[in-house]
């Protein structure tokens, strides 16, 4: 634009000349009325033009900074999307795993209740140990320091496991002792072992069931005899077999507690 304005300052320079030069009459005071405000008036669109290109280049700017404010806008719209996409994906998954807790959770007050279900059948069955009724004691003897069952014992047990065949239902109770001879751990031991003798005799020989049987070793405690004599502790080193038929009471409950085992 600025070039424009030149040269039509140029061709207006050029027109006057020519014409001063064909009159030949005009005189300076003419040229300066004429020429000087021709040229301020080009100067004054020369300047406008500059103004003008000013004015252009801040305007380019502008939208150049416009086009990048709507590519961050882009860019920032973009990932807001990005992040809202992940947002739903999380909120997906936090339900599954809600529902997964529930199921958990429901689960576990199945199996709490199916639990307290079976601790009221325990219960019941060891209210049931209270009504039941003692039916025979056995004693047998063992010699010193020994836990082999000899032919006497083995006759004895037999006619306990006799006595407990003819029950329905029963329990036996297995208790080991020894005299006061020896240490009360090496006592307490052999206690033990005699009681397993003889409840291994009971269920290999005669078939008794494990649940049936309660064992303990008590050692020197309890004696029946003085420790003091060789007969009271003879008949000390012994292994006491109970047995017990469950009342009438008693078999009910443990009726009642088969039945809600099975369901």
């Amino acid at each position: 634009m600025v070039d424009l304005y030149k040269f039509a300052s140029y061709a207006a320079a050029g027109v006057l000349a020519a014409g001063l030069m064909t009159s030949g009459c005009a005189t300076k005071k003419h040229v300066r009325n004429t020429i000087a405000p021709l040229e301020q008036r080009i100067g004054t669109l020369e300047k406008q033009g500059k103004q003008h290109e000013t004015s252009i280049a801040e305007l380019e700017r502008g939208v150049s900074r416009a086009d990048e404010r709507a590519q961050g806008a882009d860019k920032r719209a973009a990932e807001a999307g990005s992040t809202a996409t992940r947002a739903t994906e999380m909120a997906q998954r936090s339900g599954e795993l809600a529902e997964t807790a529930n199921q958990a959770a429901g689960g576990a007050k199945s199996l709490a209740e199916q639990g307290l279900a079976r601790s009221a059948a325990v219960e019941r069955k060891v209210e049931a140990l209270d009504k039941y009724e003692l039916v025979l004691t056995e004693s047998v003897l063992f010699g010193l320091n020994k836990s082999e069952l000899n032919d006497e014992a083995k006759a004895k047990l037999d006619e306990a496991a006799a006595a407990a065949a003819k029950q329905t239902r029963y329990v036996l109770e297995v208790q080991g002792f020894t005299d006061r001879t020896g240490s009360q751990e090496l006592n307490l031991e052999l206690s033990r072992k005699r009681a397993d003798a003889v409840v291994r005799y009971l269920t290999v020989t005669h078939k008794i069931p494990l649940h049936r049987i309660a064992l303990v070793g008590l050692g020197s405690e309890a004696p029946v005899a003085d420790n003091t004599t060789r007969t009271g502790r003879a008949q000390n080193r012994r292994v006491e077999v109970r047995i017990y038929k469950a009342g009438v009471e008693a078999a009910s409950q443990q009726a009642d507690a088969r039945v809600n085992d099975s369901r």
